[in-house]
């Protein structure tokens, strides 16, 4: 009888979690420019991260959002929409997706998982494609405060490595709707509440310059980074837009590890970077998102 009870627990709990976590199509009728519906690939053969497989998706041709909310009973009202990096040719989907929103789901922080465009589409800025799901994604989770139990007020990006880069764009570039409107949540603002950039990517320009693409200025919202010193390739994406952060008067924080290198989302690696999702709590409550 024990074995039956814990057996029925079980599957009632796997259902309760996967009706939390149903994906949502960005653009019901098509995504914007998609002619051909790609055949998604999901990769676990790769490298792996903390000894653990990393699944990279690819081929990505509808973009989804997936609603992570935290326990009701710890629920702060926040809510991260979360980017996974990948070069914008895949998504490191679990690593610096589902594993992030559980993660912070367990801190009271509700989360919003994109899915977006990849590979890169031909003719297009690498983040063209991408910019247009997370801008989607942004009015839809704003749309739905009230209905999902969130504050409109306090919801932010996150991003890592391309995903990163693609937050920062939507953090600077939120005046214009990059999208054909596609209903009446696309009337709100595309403004997010504050940005999270974990070892962000394609930041930096040359001469001490950020990358074209961003507007920084003072309207742009909070900004922390997270970086280690021997991230060789990226370092300046973290220290040129910390920089003009600086410069714009955006309230902001870099916090530099000394190693770590480059893709381990939270997983445990064995360096004090792993600590990250701890500042970023702190550097919350401090911006005044989090009491």
């Amino acid at each position: 009888m024990r074995h039956i009870v814990l057996l029925l627990f079980f599957v009632l709990s796997t259902l309760i979690v996967q009706s939390q976590e149903q994906p949502v199509l960005l653009f019901p009728g098509g995504a914007p420019g998609e002619t051909v519906k790609l055949k998604q690939l999901d990769d676990l053969s790769g490298n792996k991260v903390a000894g653990c497989p990393v699944l990279r998706i690819s081929n990505v041709s509808e973009p989804t959002l997936t609603f992570y909310p935290a326990p009701a009973e710890l629920n702060n009202g926040v809510t991260i929409i979360v980017n996974p990096g990948g070069g914008y040719q895949i998504l490191a989907y679990n690593l610096e997706g589902s594993e992030i929103c559980k993660r912070f789901n367990s801190f009271g922080v509700n989360c919003v998982l994109v899915k977006y465009r990849v590979p890169r589409r031909e003719g297009l800025e690498k983040h063209a494609a991408p910019l247009q799901d997370l801008q989607r994604a942004i009015a839809y989770t704003r749309a739905h405060a009230e209905e999902w139990g969130i504050d409109a007020n306090r919801i932010g990006v996150m991003g890592f490595s391309a995903g990163a880069h693609l937050s920062a764009v939507a953090s600077t570039r939120y005046g214009e709707r990059t999208y054909p409107r596609v209903d009446a949540f696309d009337e709100v603002s595309l403004r997010p509440d504050f940005t999270i950039l974990v070892y962000p990517a394609y930041l930096s320009g040359e001469h001490f310059s950020i990358a074209p693409e961003l507007k920084v200025d003072s309207n742009t919202p909070p900004t922390i980074l997270i970086q280690t010193q021997d991230d060789r390739n990226y370092i300046d994406s973290s220290i040129f837009y910390y920089y003009a952060l600086k410069q714009a008067n955006v309230s902001a924080a870099l916090h530099l590890y000394p190693s770590g290198g480059h893709g381990y989302g939270l997983r445990n690696t064995g360096h004090t970077v792993n600590e990250w999702p701890f500042r970023v709590l702190s550097w919350l409550r401090d911006i005044g998102m989090v009491q």
